[in-house]
């Protein structure tokens, strides 16, 4: 069964929602406009339901079709990240610094299309809980919801949700049973020496060298502490100190971030880390302070609701556009934490146009307008199918 014929017939007005969401970024918790066009716009549709401000931004809307005791949740990340657009696109980011670099924008969008079609159908017995959250990116805010209260006030017997994946062909959609992306850390190391003038560095304890020894040195951590068989990653991905062309800062700061799937490994990562970088310091006349803290746990897909949401897939997309991962992705999703709590699955749906596509968190990436549908009757049909539609 192909896309809904339903949700076809508006796709025109879901790419009209998502370039207006596109243009209007807004990053973790800041999410006012972009939670008030979704809650005006589920109340438009008719949801029986609507919540505002669950985890500070996030809403959730409320859909009963027919009798029945059972409720699945639908999930869609709304926050963007703090990159300078370079696109190009008529529906560019308006916001200087501000873009959805990582196609919220289109989750966002595809979870409104199956609401409407769904409050318009109600072809389901029981209830489905639209989750709209925010601050996906880096503040977890899956968990901050959860610990809001949730699952409590919103009773979900299994929870759903999908990522866009530029790299991969449009349509098609990826799922894999267990672990399936990694576990996140995030790090702050800073190196503290003593400032000098540029021409005289002996006057002084200069921090950058020392910096940039430990960026190379926490190169060797998976390199030479892991298990060549384990996964694990450690990315320093920001550098700062210094202000002038002259004058030796008094200390430096490195940012990055870990991966892992196994938690031995996620313990070695944080020991390791930690060690060298104070070590490093120390072995240069500096001392490094390190902040470390774990974000967010693997996302772990569980057996029976995987394959219940490849089935539904194959009906939207055709078996043969519907692929096993041959190995999980080490990017973090906080989805993961819904996962933690209630049974369920997150799948891929491919969005390339080209071979090469700019992939997610890359300046010049634009979410796909053309698998919207797909991906909005993929939702709708999770909550028809799983509820006796």
């Amino acid at each position: 069964m192909p896309v809904i014929n339903r949700i076809a017939e508006f796709h025109d007005q879901m790419t009209a929602w998502r370039h207006d969401f596109h243009m209007h970024p807004e990053l973790a918790f800041e999410e006012h406009r972009t939670a008030g066009i979704v809650a005006d716009r589920l109340r438009e549709f008719g949801v029986d339901e609507v919540h505002t401000g669950i985890g500070r931004t996030g809403v959730v809307g409320v859909i009963r079709g027919r009798p029945g005791a059972g409720t699945i949740g639908l999930r869609a990340d709304m926050d963007a990240l703090p990159i300078h657009e370079d696109t190009g696109v008529a529906h560019a980011s308006t916001t200087p610094g501000k873009m959805h670099a990582c196609g919220h924008d289109g989750h966002t969008t595809m979870l409104l299309g199956a609401a409407k079609y769904l409050a318009e159908t109600r072809n389901f017995d029981g209830t489905v809980h639209l989750i709209f959250q925010p601050a996906e990116e880096n503040f977890g805010g899956a968990k901050v919801m959860i610990d809001e209260g949730l699952f409590e006030r919103f009773p979900c017997d299994e929870v759903y949700g999908i990522h866009n994946m530029p790299n991969t062909p449009s349509g098609i959609f990826a799922w894999k049973v267990g672990p399936m992306m990694a576990a996140v850390g995030n790090f702050i190391i800073t190196v503290k020496g003593r400032g000098a003038h540029g021409a005289f560095p002996h006057h002084g304890l200069d921090p950058i060298p020392a910096a940039a020894a430990i960026v190379m040195a926490l190169q060797s951590i998976v390199a030479r502490n892991l298990d060549p068989l384990e996964s694990g990653v450690v990315s320093v991905c920001g550098m700062k100190g210094g202000e002038t062309f002259n004058v030796t800062p008094p200390s430096a700061e490195l940012r990055g971030t870990t991966r892992w799937f196994s938690p031995k490994v996620g313990d070695l990562l944080e020991e390791r880390l930690t060690m060298v970088a104070k070590s490093v310091a120390q072995g240069m006349g500096c001392t490094a302070d390190v902040w470390y803290q774990r974000m967010y746990p693997p996302t772990v897909n569980h057996a029976d609701q995987t394959a219940k949401a490849e089935k539904i897939a194959a009906e939207i997309a055709g078996e043969a556009r519907v692929r096993e991962l041959p190995a999980p992705v080490m990017g973090g999703e906080d989805f993961s934490f819904m996962l933690e709590k209630r049974p369920g699955s997150f799948l891929y749906l491919g969005g390339g146009r080209t071979d090469s596509d700019p992939n997610v968190h890359h300046p010049k990436y634009d979410f796909n307008d053309e698998i919207l549908p797909i991906g909005a009757s993929y939702l709708a049909r999770v909550a028809e199918r799983l509820l006796g539609g």
